[in-house]
């Protein structure tokens, strides 16, 4: 199956108990919530939206400025997309691959971002971009920080779907000790405020099936990018990447 492929899945070693984590909200710092189970009355919503995504914006690796064929699928929607090449990383209010505006972002995406971010405690939120992320068996996401938004007083709100993943969580320097936070199906993380620039990646993903979306993990990660207006500005740091 591929990352582009959302059709259900059978029945593997991730079963429908998956599905039906009981809600419960876990705190990683000051300002750092993991909503457990959030998402998951949103899914049969959610799924549908995200196919019609992908069909106009499919996943594809992008190559870094080192050269570097990035092990996780990437694409976007909103007003601004989140694009890598030898030039740079940037937001852009165009896919490089279409030369076209990113798709739209579905009203049921914003909807459950901003509901995920009041429950967190950030009322407020206006994302303008969704970054898309496809995680197969051996996938990760260095640790790396979001500091190429122009206003750090917005969250990143994060959602998990499909296979599990371990979510590392550190602190404002790269070297600072990282938590190791499991993430499934339906968890969404939200950061802001004093935490908004900790340093978050994703452990290599173990092999398995998902009852739902098969050996893959997909990720979408809201973000207020650009306060609702085109923006295209190239990171200092080639050692900062899309997050998790």
């Amino acid at each position: 199956m591929h990352c582009d492929d959302l059709r259900p899945a059978s029945l593997g070693l991730f079963s429908e108990e998956d599905l039906q984590q009981p809600a419960h909200i876990q705190v990683l710092g000051p300002q750092s919530r993991v909503l457990r189970g959030f998402a998951l009355p949103w899914v049969e919503h959610l799924l549908p939206q995200l196919e019609r995504v992908l069909e106009q914006a499919p996943f594809r690796h992008m190559v870094t400025p080192g050269g570097f064929s990035m092990s996780v699928g990437l694409s976007s929607c909103g007003q601004l997309g989140w694009t890598t090449d030898p030039s740079g990383y940037r937001y852009s209010p165009v896919d490089p691959q279409s030369s076209r505006p990113w798709p739209a972002m579905p009203k049921v995406f914003r909807q459950l971002a901003q509901a995920a971010a009041d429950a967190a405690g950030f009322t407020g939120f206006s994302p303008d971009s969704c970054l898309i992320n496809c995680y197969r068996p051996g996938s990760k996401m260095s640790l790396h920080q979001d500091k190429n938004e122009r206003d750090y007083r917005a969250p990143i709100v994060s959602l998990s779907l499909g296979l599990p993943a371990i979510f590392l969580f550190g602190g404002q320097q790269r070297s600072d000790k990282s938590q190791r936070v499991p993430l499934l199906h339906g968890d969404v993380v939200v950061w802001g405020g004093v935490d908004r620039l900790r340093f978050h990646g994703v452990m290599p993903i173990k092999e398995g099936t998902h009852a739902l979306l098969g050996q893959q993990r997909i990720n979408l990660t809201f973000r207020q990018a650009g306060a609702g207006q085109e923006f295209e500005r190239k990171t200092r740091s080639a050692g900062q990447r899309p997050n998790d």
